[in-house]
């Protein structure tokens, strides 16, 4: 098939490990917490909406979103999961950071408590628990749409990690 995702370790991508610096001022990035989260082997992800303008129209990606001022990666995080699927997560652990393209990326993983069914869908179009299988696949079949979507370039990232973690 395909040939397997590289470690991106070291890259531009890699973990992040304080404030994020340039040699000349430039705005600061665009900082977004995200969540892995699974439920009995599979992970929750969410289609996004078909809106220009926003990030990966149209593409699988993971619940969260953008930190409000004052906010920490976590706060914003279980504030996101509120406003999106209306779930109040339990222990939610740092898994890393990255940044690139002026965005730095906070995933967090934990565990999906509730079945698919209690969670509402208030942000996207679909959401749906997938295998690591089929997200090694680059895109995934939306239950509500009946068709395949390609993963998001963030969730592109947090796949090669969850297949072969840098160590």
């Amino acid at each position: 098939m395909g040939r397997k995702p590289s470690c991106r370790c070291g890259s531009i991508a890699s973990t992040v490990r304080g404030p994020v610096m340039s040699a000349s001022p430039s705005p600061a990035p665009v900082e977004v917490a995200l969540a892995m989260l699974e439920r009995d082997g599979l992970w929750l992800l969410q289609l996004r909406d078909d809106i220009a303008g926003i990030v990966a129209p149209g593409c699988w990606g993971l619940f969260g979103g953008h930190l409000d001022p004052g906010e920490t990666p976590e706060q914003a995080l279980r504030r996101e999961l509120r406003e999106e699927i209306s779930y109040e997560a339990g222990p939610l652990s740092p898994w890393y950071s990255s940044a690139t393209d002026g965005r730095v990326r906070h995933v967090f993983r934990g565990s999906l408590t509730v079945p698919l069914e209690r969670l509402q869908l208030l942000e996207g179009q679909d959401l749906a628990l997938v295998s690591t299988e089929e997200l090694s696949s680059g895109q995934v079949l939306s239950p509500r749409l009946g068709e395949r979507r390609p993963l998001a370039p963030s969730l592109q990232e947090v796949v090669e990690r969850l297949i072969q973690p840098c160590l």
